[in-house]
């Protein structure tokens, strides 16, 4: 079992003191799975059933999402435990736990064929059993919401989300034509997150605890040499800032499908468009915060 490191006391686990637990995979960090945060009170903690699967708020990224600690417990490990065994684990971990909080749908032990009927058997304590939430008549899961990413629909993936997408990689050196035949991009690779549909998208990036608008490019670059890339432009071109090497997208909107040019001025006419479709976005959107 694993803890976030922000949740030590003095150096000590604060496991003794949690009186809740929500227990889940909670990838994603979404509406439905706040719901069952909703539900633990003081002295609450989130305990995350890993199953290698997470790709929508891996690992410590999920901490902005909450202010109860996360304990991650590898399927692996647990995974051959009866529904008893599992129980008894929870009292070991947690001693003064009284209430457990989950889904609806929620199964544990060996094969998962416990279901939450068993739980209310085997806990001696407050068991609390949160319905399937919806948003717009839409299931909120991290399935759903993942199909929605690779379909580049932005919009219903945010709204089911609760907040906009985003995801994290390393500063990487890119082709070196940008700057000189079409517009200077920072280029990031990306690892562990979910990369939504190959397109144009507008974005944030994220620079020093900063955020910057601009528009990104997610897929193979059809046009040159066939690689795949993820490239973001800031559209403050007048910026003049060390790139860090970590960095981070946040995704709005998609503009367009990714596609094949057979000369690079039209590539680029494309582009100056992209851009200033992006930009005129940030504007409306600036106007009617004002409002």
């Amino acid at each position: 079992m694993d803890i976030i490191p922000n949740y030590k006391k003095k150096g000590i686990y604060i496991k003794n003191t949690i009186k809740s637990i929500a227990i889940g995979g909670f990838d994603g960090m979404h509406l439905a799975h706040q719901q069952l945060f909703s539900k633990l009170g003081k002295d609450g903690a989130i305990v995350v059933i890993s199953t290698g699967y997470a790709n929508l708020s891996p690992s410590v990224n999920r901490t902005k999402y909450t202010s109860y600690p996360l304990f991650y417990y590898p399927l692996e490990d647990i995974k051959h435990l009866s529904g008893e065994e599992f129980i008894n684990l929870l009292y070991e971990e947690f001693p003064k736990l009284e209430k457990i909080v989950v889904g609806y749908d929620f199964h544990f032990g060996y094969q998962a064929k416990y279901d939450i009927n068993n739980l209310k058997q085997l806990f001696n304590g407050e068991v609390v059993i949160v319905e399937e939430y919806k948003v717009a008549n839409i299931a909120v899961h991290s399935r759903v919401i993942r199909e929605y990413l690779r379909d580049g629909d932005i919009k219903t993936a945010n709204q089911l989300l609760g907040y906009n997408y985003n995801l994290k990689g390393n500063h990487i050196k890119g082709q070196g034509i940008g700057a000189k035949q079409f517009v200077a991009t920072i280029n990031i690779d990306v690892k562990d997150f979910l990369i939504p549909k190959e397109g144009i998208y507008i974005t944030k990036t994220k620079l020093h605890n900063k955020s910057f608008n601009s528009v990104s490019f997610i897929g193979h670059r059809l046009t040159t040499d066939g690689k795949f890339a993820v490239e973001t432009h800031l559209l403050d071109e007048t910026l003049d800032i060390e790139i860090p090497k970590i960095l981070e997208l946040v995704f709005y909107e998609k503009v367009r499908d990714n596609k094949k040019y057979e000369v690079y001025e039209d590539l680029k006419k494309q582009i100056l468009k992209d851009i200033e479709e992006t930009k005129n976005w940030f504007k409306k959107r600036e106007n009617s915060e004002k409002c």
